[in-house]
């Protein structure tokens, strides 16, 4: 009989705010028939972060390398993973490859682990699944794309009709912009970028998708999907400029193919995504797609 999943919990950026989803998460995993482990920083506080840095760095560490944790979760986002960094043993935690998975403040992580040849998750954390009724469509793709060495999934997309390929990386739009020049910052040539955001306002979006393309990231990419970036923040002064008027001027700075409505974010209903792994997309007429995933750590 084989033996039963691990996961493990650690939050190496903020606090919980409601301990209590720990509990909630830990039974979900539970009833799927896995084993629940948690560090300490997942029940830690030192001012906005989940415990003292030296906590955080030896959860993460440890938990990502431990033989017998099949899974690592991060329990939550916020910040604290940027003052870890230059701190990670990114070749131990490469050389196990066990999938780990988050998003939001995780987007650090994962694209510094990518900079450095490791392939990580963007997908769902604690709380997703800490919650009275886990979403389904998260819950379906979660265990679809982990327990699956490919993965396909169909999608409702926006953009040009065509076949792209590449390497899939990105996350959150903002911790891309906070790597930008350092050597945690990936170097990806012909990649599908996909980001996300929350709570920005719209010319605050626009601002970072210049600052990519003045550095020339948004121009050596296959395409960029853009995830969910609801609610983007009002300002008086907009006059109509909206997140529709930044996706235009995007797709005209890029010179690239560019695709909206990817289910990702700061939103109960997401996908999970292997930052570093393959991907083909395929988007047809009226609006449908095709990704496909494929060369990430998986438990099949």
């Amino acid at each position: 009989m084989p033996r039963a999943r691990t996961l493990g919990l650690v939050a190496p950026s903020g606090f919980l705010p409601d301990p209590g989803v720990i509990d909630r998460a830990a039974r979900f995993f539970s009833g799927q028939g896995w084993q629940v482990v948690a560090g300490e920083s997942v029940f830690a506080r030192e001012q906005r972060f989940a415990g003292p840095d030296d906590l955080r760095l030896a959860d993460l560490q440890r938990f990502a390398t431990d033989p017998s944790i099949d899974v690592v979760l991060s329990a939550r986002g916020g910040y604290g993973l940027s003052r870890l960094l230059d701190r990670i043993d990114y070749a131990a935690i490469r050389a196990r490859r066990a999938p780990l998975v988050g998003y939001s403040d995780f987007t650090a992580f994962s694209l510094a682990l990518l900079a450095r040849g490791g392939t990580s998750f963007a997908g769902p954390s604690a709380g997703d699944f800490g919650t009275e009724h886990p979403d389904p469509y998260t819950v379906e793709h979660f265990f679809g794309v982990l327990q699956s060495r490919t993965y396909s999934v169909d999608l409702s997309l926006q953009g040009p009709v065509g076949t792209v390929e590449g390497r899939l990386w990105g996350g959150n739009l903002a911790m891309l912009l906070a790597l930008l020049g350092t050597p945690f910052m990936p170097r990806v040539r012909g990649g599908i970028l996909f980001v996300e955001d929350v709570n920005e306002p719209a010319y605050k979006i626009e601002r970072m998708f210049l600052q990519l393309a003045h550095a020339g990231v948004l121009q050596r990419q296959a395409a960029i999907v853009l995830g969910d970036f609801e609610p983007v923040t009002p300002m008086p002064n907009d006059n109509g400029f909206d997140l529709a008027a930044v996706v235009a001027r995007l797709r005209a700075l890029s010179g690239v193919p560019v695709y909206t409505g990817l289910p990702f974010g700061h939103v109960a209903r997401k996908l999970t995504l292997p930052v570093g792994g393959r991907a083909r997309l395929s988007a047809r007429r009226g609006g449908r797609a095709t990704l496909e995933l494929s060369r990430y750590p998986s438990l099949a």
